[in-house]
């Protein structure tokens, strides 16, 4: 009996070639990869009748009228999976998926190794003003070297909130620096939080104690403008700011005022409420900010990673089975029938380990 066939639809944004080749093995499913900025009435033959769809997970990368909302799930009655290309799912609305028995998965863990580089890196720019000084020395003359002292990170006290795949990378590399590694976390038990690195905390005394608070959880509903004009003015004063997370948890205009009154020293941002930011933002007016675009998880390694993830996920669904990165796990009763009625077998609900 010939196998049914799968269809897998993604826009055409950079993808590492390994997505492609995962898929290019499994002879019965087709790859399809249409214009995201093109029209529209091009795209809805192909992505109506997918059984997966790979989105983008940056909410300002995908036109609004593409993202996961129920108005889009109604137009896609084989769809099994909405695959994220991140770790964060900010274009699908997962609600409204689980109502209509669709998987949500993401890549958590792909760019782990990427993003604690880039928050350590960060940490290390802003304490020893490597980009102010990159900056000056390209355009003044007239400066001594001891008015752009730094100072060392190593003894001091960093502060994760989040300490999940990336978070404790960060706690790792944090370590190799001599640092005290303080962790809030509501999913994870304070055995857990001290096996993965770091002195289990409140989120109060972190704010309290910490030189540096690095930002290392989603972005939802408890966790929106998180770190606001209060959460800051609880910061130990002279500490430094780092968030590789997502936009929105931390309010910029708080920030903003806590850096102009230099109760903090510095910040360094990769995230931002709008990506990239106006080039007139205010944040990027001061000197003790340094600021990236949303490329902390952008690195080759990184990128195979999550294209790789990606595709093995979607084949292991489209046979099947249970992905290992499961969003609302909730859905799978509902999404057990209709696989069954969509691809005409049934699906294994074995649980898989995450990478």
């Amino acid at each position: 009996m010939t196998a049914k066939r799968k269809l897998v639809v993604r826009f055409n944004q950079w993808y590492d070639p390994a997505m492609e080749a995962r898929f290019a093995r499994e002879p019965d499913v087709e790859l399809r990869t249409v214009e995201r900025e093109g029209d529209q009435d091009l795209v809805w033959p192909h992505l109506s009748q997918a059984h997966a769809f790979q989105v983008s997970s940056a909410k300002d990368e995908l036109p609004k009228h593409w993202f996961v909302t129920e108005s889009l799930l109604a137009r896609c009655p084989n769809l099994l999976c909405v695959s994220s290309n991140g770790a964060g799912y900010d274009t699908v609305d997962v609600a409204a998926c689980t109502r209509a028995g669709v998987l949500v998965v993401n890549q958590a863990g792909g760019n782990a190794q990427s993003v604690a580089e880039h928050a350590i890196g960060l940490m290390l720019d802003v304490t020893r003003k490597i980009s102010l000084n990159d900056r000056l020395l390209r355009t003044e003359r007239g400066y001594t070297r001891e008015d752009i002292m730094g100072r060392e990170m190593s003894g001091k006290v960093v502060g994760l909130v989040g300490i999940g795949h990336i978070g404790s990378r960060v706690a790792k590399l944090a370590r190799a620096f001599d640092m005290e590694v303080l962790a809030v976390d509501p999913y994870l038990t304070e055995e857990e939080i001290a096996r993965r690195g770091a002195k289990a905390t409140s989120l109060e005394e972190l704010l309290a104690r910490s030189d540096f608070v690095s930002i290392h959880c989603p972005r939802d509903q408890d966790t929106l403008k998180m770190m606001n004009a209060a959460a800051f003015a609880r910061m130990k004063k002279g500490a430094v700011f780092i968030t590789t997370a997502r936009g929105g948890i931390h309010d910029e205009a708080a920030l903003l005022e806590a850096l102009k009154s230099e109760h903090l020293y510095g910040a360094g941002l990769d995230v931002w409420e709008k990506e990239p930011p106006p080039l007139d933002h205010p944040l990027l007016k001061l000197p003790n900010v340094v600021a990236t675009y949303h490329t902390a998880g952008v690195t080759g390694e990184a990128r195979r990673n999550m294209a790789s993830y990606a595709a093995e996920q979607i084949v292991g669904i489209l046979k099947g089975g249970r992905p290992p990165r499961l969003i609302n796990a909730e859905v799978w009763p509902a999404y057990a029938k209709r696989y069954e009625t969509v691809m005409g077998a049934r699906a294994q609900p074995e649980v898989s380990d995450p990478d």
